[in-house]
């Protein structure tokens, strides 16, 4: 075959069509003809299922970190505004300033408090996490609202001094054995009476409105709403609340922000936000994701380095027809690119294969988890192999980060052609003598 001519005197371009058909012969040569399929679909398969891997474990640490933020951000504020230093007249003027800095789009007054929640069925208590808040603010928390598994809102905040209706999350309402109408009793050292034997806590029954089920465990197990005028009466904070919660249009915008709310409160005041809260635990998050990436990477390239055994036995068996195209012309130059194009096309459709399952599994993460919680249930009945109570979440979530594949997929290209290079020198050093010495 003529190879493709760019300058008579200059001889075939780089890559041209000769040594494309070249490589594309090699690659699909049989084992009788001196080619080595079997490692060709072991390099094949290990690129691809390392690929897959590494997409799977990221769209999955990407989907923990946004479900648990988005959980996060919807049930709380995103800056704290504290009010224990003012007097009770000063809050609501606050309260609207604040609501006007640009990005704020709600501020409202909260009661914030921890107590021991006790049933018959869990006599010891149970730490709870109580958030008194108004009907209308809880009505506006979609991520609490639209979650509600039982009940409803319809009496929550209706009474005197708010009525004693409260929501609770489904791993509370599970562990002290709760239904919607059924009570829960609550005890609080906050504003108990003082005795000669140490401070009598404060104890009220309260009943059970609603049970929402965020997803999130820490939230279901510990979160209970309550409204602000009952929480002000349990507490005994005497109509003040503990601060004030600013909702932002974006919430990594926090940060930036706290300098314009302290501006629009016109006087020194403490401010906190979502982000410093939570530091720790979003650090983390961030840090596992970084260092997952770092540990998986290298798990291609060693998939990649099967490209070489299969690249040196090829050449190796293929060594008197190396020969034979360089004493006819070929230069060292084109059987390097041939070999470096059957290597980098192994490892090329074996990214693109495992780019392409990576992708599959994150979008229909939900069928898989089913389908091997089931298989996982015929082997050890009754048994959960996802536990929301160990994971922390109710479903496996999975994001397809294109940005994140797309440095996945380059990275695979890059280590396929890299891992060619030797061999094809090698070959391409090949002494056309000494092959056909004994020929």
């Amino acid at each position: 075959m003529k190879p493709e001519i760019d300058n008579p005197g200059r001889g075939a371009l780089p890559f041209s069509l000769f040594e494309r058909l070249l490589a594309m012969r090699y690659l699909r040569a049989k084992r009788a003809e001196g080619g080595v399929s079997l490692i060709t679909v072991i390099s094949f398969v290990g690129i691809t299922l390392a690929v897959k891997a590494l997409i799977m474990v990221m769209s999955v640490m990407n989907g923990y970190r946004a479900k648990i933020i988005e959980i996060m951000t919807g049930a709380q504020g995103h800056i704290f505004v504290y009010t224990s230093q003012l007097e009770i007249e000063e809050i609501e003027p606050l309260r609207k300033r604040v609501s006007l800095v640009p990005g704020v789009n709600g501020a409202r007054a909260m009661i914030f408090g921890n107590a021991a929640a006790m049933s018959p069925l869990a006599p010891s208590g149970e730490l709870a996490l109580i958030f008194g808040i108004e009907p209308e603010a809880l009505a506006s928390l979609g991520v609490v609202t639209s979650k509600i598994t039982s009940g409803n809102l319809g009496e929550f905040g209706v009474g005197h001094h708010g009525g004693n209706q409260i929501l609770i999350g489904a791993s509370m309402a599970r562990k002290f054995g709760l239904m919607v109408g059924d009570d829960l009793t609550l005890l609080s050292f906050s504003g108990g009476t003082m005795t000669p034997f140490g401070t009598r806590p404060i104890r009220k029954t309260y009943r059970v409105g609603a049970i929402f089920q965020m997803g999130f465990a820490d939230f279901d197990q510990h979160f209970i709403y309550m409204p602000l005028s009952q929480a002000d009466l349990f507490f005994k904070k005497s109509g003040k609340p503990d601060f004030i919660e600013l909702r932002l249009d974006e919430p990594f915008d926090a940060p930036e922000l706290k300098q314009p709310v302290h501006d629009a409160a016109g006087f020194p005041i403490l401010i906190d936000d979502w982000l410093d809260k939570n530091r720790s635990f979003v650090s983390a998050l961030q840090i596992e994701r970084t260092m997952m990436r770092m540990i998986l990477l290298p798990v291609v390239l060693i998939a990649a380095l099967n490209i070489i055994s299969g690249l040196v036995m090829l050449i190796k068996n293929k060594g008197r027809d190396i020969a034979i195209l360089r004493t006819m012309g070929a230069s060292k130059g084109a059987m390097m690119r041939v070999f470096i194009m059957v290597g980098a096309t192994i490892g090329i459709l074996g990214t693109i294969c495992g780019v392409s399952l990576g992708v599959l599994f994150a979008w229909y993460i939900d069928p898989v988890q089913d389908f091997v919680q089931w298989v996982f249930g015929m082997f050890s009945p009754g048994t959960l192999l996802f536990d929301e109570e160990v994971y922390g979440l109710a479903r496996l979530p999975a994001l397809v980060d294109w940005t994140e594949i797309f440095i996945i997929a380059l990275f695979g290209f890059f280590a396929s052609i890299v891992v060619t290079l030797y061999p094809s020198w090698r070959a391409s050093r090949l002494d056309p003598v000494e092959a056909l010495r004994y020929e």
